[in-house]
């Protein structure tokens, strides 16, 4: 939930980040590779120990909604105040200290349950002063929803009001195996996609023209709407359109996304292990069809058909669980699924045994709360596989440094690189006689480090 953006500066110095779990640790993490202060609290001294051994921060231990400690933190002149500990209450709180003496500062406060979540009149200006809600459950729905759209790409981003698409496809076979991609536009005969980068491993390569894709690699493709169709044609990647789905967990998540697929024209059930549980989902889920089973349970799987869905999501709250779930589902037939993984050492685990598609509450959470920290000129972002790297959609101002000369007479900081340009009603992928203007919206993708270089002298933020 956003409150009303108001006019103001869009850098910010100072940043108070109260929680050093999961969360806060990424969240602290990608402030300080922006040259920004950071000040991380926690009442939890390993956890505090942990970050500052981690990161370039100040630690400050005691409790984020005391007074004394946030004076100590600095909350006077905090420019921005984010509160993610995982406890809704202490989380207010120190939005409401914090609003008390700093009224100016940007608060961010991470906010699981629903019914703090609706009482915007409280938590807006007039009062606790916060600026934006993240729910790590909403951030997960949310993130599904963008892969059911695609259920065979790794990834799917959209910029430009979906305009231009960011796939990432794991290329197995076709056309583009062992061909170098100065070869790629007589492959794909359409001037409409590009190779933005390519997943081998763990690190994401921004490639030459030399580069090769390989079997197995994750390939980034930056896309016009139009050309979306190339690109699952030159990866082999078609898809049918997703018209079953199957959720094992019936907790929050498991829940708000089965209401949200139940008002959609698909077939949904939704296995629960407790049968207390199920009977109240079956009282709120009208065309969803409520299972009381375990999803690991192959007779149980294969007794109701699951292997026939299109999609199988594991939501519920323990990561072997849900590993073992998918597992189970492709074996009986299920050709696509997704997994929830809460401990980020998973993922390349996940990934290695074949379970494409996966996420993760806090990493989708992290994304949120960082990308609303960005806005302004800078419009959306796209966080890859490699979190060193990501894509994003800017405004170039007057005072851009790019401007007037073709991108070939150009000279771009290795790691950067224009996927899109969104001019008026026109949008393309530029060339080498391209010369940018300033009002231009261009997607491009950049290493991390490389983000102070875009802000200054791509955009040209005054």
């Amino acid at each position: 939930m956003l409150f009303p953006n108001h006019a103001g500066p869009r850098q910010r110095q100072r940043v108070i980040v109260l929680g050093a779990g999961e969360i806060g640790l990424n969240v602290a993490s990608r402030l300080t590779s922006e040259n920004r202060q950071v000040v991380v609290v926690d009442h939890n001294p390993k956890k505090l120990q942990a970050v500052m051994a981690a990161l370039d921060v100040q630690g400050l231990q005691g409790s984020a909604s005391s007074p004394a400690i946030l004076e100590e933190a600095g909350v006077a002149s905090a420019d921005i105040v984010v509160a993610v500990t995982g406890n809704d209450e202490v989380n207010l709180l120190a939005c409401l200290i914090a609003n008390v003496r700093n009224p100016g500062s940007l608060k961010l406060t991470r906010i699981k349950n629903g019914e703090y979540a609706r009482m915007s009149d409280i938590l807006g200006p007039d009062y606790l002063g916060v600026k934006a809600i993240i729910n790590p459950d909403v951030e997960v729905v949310n993130t599904i929803l963008r892969m059911l759209l695609i259920p065979t790409a790794v990834d799917y981003g959209e910029f430009g009001n979906g305009r231009v698409k960011v796939v990432a496809v794991e290329v197995k076979s076709g056309p583009l195996v062992d061909r170098p991609l100065t070869e790629f536009p007589a492959i794909s005969q359409d001037r409409g996609v590009r190779v933005s980068g390519i997943l081998r491993g763990e690190r994401l390569v921004l490639p030459k023209g030399n580069d090769a894709i390989r079997e197995g690699d994750v390939v980034y493709f930056a896309c016009l709407e139009e050309s979306l169709q190339t690109v699952l044609r030159i990866t082999e990647s078609g898809f049918k359109p997703i018209r079953s789905v199957c959720i094992v967990g019936g907790g929050d998540i498991g829940l708000r996304l089965a209401e949200i697929l139940d008002k959609r024209d698909l077939r949904v059930k939704l296995v629960e292990r407790n049968a207390a549980r199920c009977e109240e989902l079956a009282e709120r889920l009208a065309n969803v069809m409520v299972l009381n089973g375990d999803g690991t349970d192959r007779d149980f799987m294969r007794g109701e058909n699951m292997g026939d869905s299109d999609i199988v999501v594991a939501l519920t709250g323990d990561d072997e669980t849900n590993i073992l779930t998918c597992l189970l589902a492709k074996s009986i037939g299920t050709l696509n699924t997704i997994t929830r993984v809460n401990k980020n050492g998973y993922m390349p685990i996940v990934r290695a045994i074949g379970l494409r598609l996966s996420v993760n509450p806090r990493v989708a959470a992290t994304n949120s709360i960082v990308h609303f920290l960005r806005r302004g000129l800078l419009l959306s972002t796209l966080t890859t596989h490699d979190e060193d790297v990501e894509m994003l959609e800017a405004v170039l101002t007057d005072t851009s440094q790019q401007l007037g000369k073709p991108l070939k007479e150009l000279h771009f900081p290795s790691g950067t690189n224009i996927l899109a340009v969104l001019r008026w009603d026109d949008v393309f992928i530029p060339g080498g006689e391209t010369v940018l203007q300033s009002g231009d919206r261009v997607i491009l993708i950049c290493e991390r480090e490389r983000l102070g270089w875009v802000d200054a002298s791509l955009i040209g933020h005054r």
